[in-house]
């Protein structure tokens, strides 16, 4: 932009440069149908496309499978490296990953198709750069890397409704459910299953646009007249504290243990696979192989078989037999394991929410306000956007099913509403959806939690909470109740975004909490204190200490968090954060003239490139700017401990809930946003009264004060 300001044009490698690297993305416009633009198009292509260089290894990406209209599957590819030959062994396997028995396949490309439109011809060899139809592969798959091309990742995009399949009358199940499959394979993200307990074809889609192109698709491809039942909502289910699961699987010549930690993680983390067992109690390809058994399948949780998330697996320990453990049986044990520990873990189920955005006209944004909230949605405050109103927020997707339509009603076309999938958060309503979906976790034969034993030649079943009992290997690990003399459990942390409005009354507690933790604080204002000696006690030439004597008091403030948390800073935030800053500098000048404190506000900047960090003196406070790549908190906390060895008083105001108990541990008092707006409102209050009483007008006495004045002299 700087070239093209100074010398108003632009050399066609410099283009070409920023389009390589993704700073810029040429558009064109036309109309292929019409052929208007085409042209112009391929021209500037040809003139800013710089072609890659290819490796001689051979890769090739896969990016869609298709089928010609004698039903032939075709594998469309591009090759990405040397060159693909007709009739060349391709397979999925790499030297870098290793992929079970049962997954690795190895197929020829019997033939090599170049298509143009619904025309092709047949190649001998595609070079590095082509794309191709690849005839013979049956287990590929859309994002499936081949030679030196990695997997792609998932995508983002996931359905949150599931909808049953509706047959015509006469229609052979097992006919459809395999014509589906084959537009799973063309688009994964269909999921098409077959409940066995419902006796059930489903779909999981996105809502009712993509429905209609499936029904059309299905239609035209199998002569199918579908239909499908209202669409119902795609639960999960975490846990909420960690637990212990073990599966064991010993029928009559075959043996495997296993025992798994399962922990709750950050929400919209997804599933997280550890090992934590050493190599000389179970071999390395056996901890392998119980990884990939926890990465193969989707498990499902138990109180309403929706799939689990956000959850860290890791595995402890295990054990096999020399003569009689097979790949199978660990696969047996780990899915027992982990089905054993979500028996025994309290279940949380969890809901898909949306982030909404609604555009519509400012007479109807208290009825789309009120709408929200009975959905049990979160709304920021409404803002202008030319003659309409725009509403953001999130809101469950179960609310939000159909509440485009109504939004289309009642502002007679005129609102917009556009959703975009927000992850999953916990469902208020947990144990009514529970109760509705009625399932039976004792009646799921295929992903039970009892594990199988041997004894006298014979396997046995062990219902899955008496495992523990039978189990052959012992981990050491300590999950259970705390005993009735220990201190109770530290509370949760609060989910993100949360608010602490604790109060200084609350530090013994939360004192209490840190030292079970991180033992005991060594800091006078902690300790118990003594009774107070009468002052004949006292031993001579001892003085009572004031607080005067400990020393200084300093108070530190978390700038940006006090900004966020009180309401009428932030208010002003929210149209300049500049006005914001100097409203609480202000507040904060005012506060320490009257506490007589050292007052250092601190503000985060840590985002600021080159960002050396600013210390600056605002009347009587000082204000921080932190240095690049340090926040607040850390400034906070390595000033906090230096001023606690020097026996400084030390107060924190902040709401950072893991940033109290940090300080907690450095010897300094905490305030929550609460108090301290409460300490700053009382101090501005006094300031006022006793501005006011000396500003107090008194009636001038001239007489009375000559004759005292004479009085005096005299």
């Amino acid at each position: 932009m700087e070239k093209y300001l100074e010398t108003g044009a632009l050399e066609d490698g410099d283009v070409v440069s920023l389009i390589r690297h993704r700073k810029v993305f040429p558009c064109w416009f036309g109309s292929a149908l019409k052929l208007e633009g085409v042209r112009e198009f391929l021209q500037g292509v040809e003139r800013y496309a710089a072609p890659p260089v290819y490796p001689q290894q051979f890769g090739a990406k896969v990016f869609k499978i298709a089928r010609d209209p004698q039903g032939v599957r075709l594998t469309y590819l591009k090759v990405t490296g040397g060159s693909l030959k007709v009739k060349a062994l391709l397979t999925n396997q790499r030297p870098d990953i290793s992929l079970p028995a049962d997954q690795v396949w190895e197929e020829k490309a019997d033939q090599l198709r170049i298509y143009s439109g619904a025309q092709f011809r047949a190649a001998d060899s595609v070079p590095a750069g082509g794309v191709c139809a690849v005839a013979g592969l049956s287990r590929t798959h859309a994002g499936e890397g081949l030679g030196f091309e990695p997997e792609s990742p998932i995508p983002l995009l996931e359905p949150v409704l599931s909808y049953q399949v509706i047959l015509p009358q006469g229609a052979n199940v097992h006919t459809a459910l395999k014509q589906l499959g084959e537009l799973e394979e063309e688009d994964p993200q269909l999921h098409v299953a077959w409940s066995e307990q419902a006796r059930e074809i489903r779909l999981q889609l996105m809502g009712p646009v993509q429905l209609e192109v499936l029904t059309r698709l299905i239609r035209d491809r199998f002569g199918l007249e579908v239909s499908f039942s209202t669409g119902s909502i795609l639960y999960k289910e975490t846990i909420a504290a960690p637990v212990e699961g073990v599966g064991h699987f010993e029928p009559l010549r075959h043996y495997a243990e296993v025992h798994l930690l399962l922990e709750p993680a950050p929400r919209g983390s997804g599933l997280r696979f550890a090992t934590a067992c050493p190599e000389d109690v179970l071999d390395r390809n056996w901890q392998r192989l119980i990884l990939t058994h926890l990465m193969e399948k989707e498990h499902l949780g138990v109180l309403t078989g929706s799939p689990i998330t956000d959850l860290t697996i890791t595995l402890l320990t295990g054990r096999a037999h020399v003569k009689h453990t097979e790949g199978g049986d660990f696969r047996q044990a780990t899915y027992r394991a982990v089905r054993q520990g979500l028996m025994q873990a309290q279940s949380i189920l969890l809901e898909p929410w949306y982030d909404l955005r609604l555009l519509l006209p400012p007479d109807q944004v208290g009825r789309a306000m009120s709408d929200l909230q009975r959905m049990g949605g979160e709304l920021q405050a409404p803002e202008p956007e030319g003659e309409y109103t725009l509403l953001c927020g999130s809101a469950p997707v179960s609310g939000l099913q159909d509440y485009a339509a109504q939004v289309a009603a009642y502002t007679r076309g005129l609102g917009r509403l556009t959703l975009t999938p927000a992850g999953y958060q916990p469902c208020p309503n947990q144990a009514e959806i529970v109760s509705q979906l009625g399932y039976d976790v004792e009646r799921d034969v295929d992903n039970t939690p009892d594990s199988v034993f041997c004894d006298h030649g014979a396997g046995y079943i062990v219902p899955w909470d008496q495992v523990p009992q039978f189990m052959h290997v012992d981990n050491g690990l300590e999950l259970g109740e705390p005993e009735e003399d220990a201190a109770p459990a530290a509370p949760p942390l609060p989910r993100k975004g949360s608010v602490y409005s604790g109060s200084l009354e609350g530090d013994d507690e939360l004192m209490a909490i840190f030292e079970r933790t991180y033992g005991p604080v060594q800091r006078r204002d902690f300790r118990p204190q003594a009774k107070p000696r009468r002052r004949d006690e006292l031993p001579e030439k001892q003085a009572i200490k004031t607080p005067e004597d400990l020393g200084p008091e300093y108070l530190l403030v978390d700038g940006y968090n006090i900004i966020f948390a009180w309401d009428e800073l932030k208010s002003v935030a929210r149209d300049n954060l500049d006005a914001a800053r100097q409203r609480l500098m202000d507040l904060m000048s005012n506060y320490q003239g009257y506490k007589k404190c050292q007052v250092i506000l601190v503000f985060d900047a840590y985002k600021v490139p080159r960002g050396t960090g600013e210390v600056s003196k605002y009347h009587n406070i000082y204000v921080v700017y932190t240095k690049e790549a340090e926040t607040a908190d850390a400034y906070i906390e390595k000033t906090t401990y230096e001023l606690s060895k020097k026996k400084y008083r030390v107060r924190v105001a902040t709401s950072d809930y893991a940033e109290q108990m940090i300080i907690l541990g450095h010897g300094a008092l905490r305030l929550s946003a609460t108090t301290f707006r409460a300490e700053v409102e009382q101090a501005a209050g006094q300031i006022a009264a006793l501005l006011k009483q000396q500003n107090r007008p008194t009636r001038s006495q001239p007489v009375k004060a000559a004759l005292e004045k004479a009085r005096g002299k005299t």
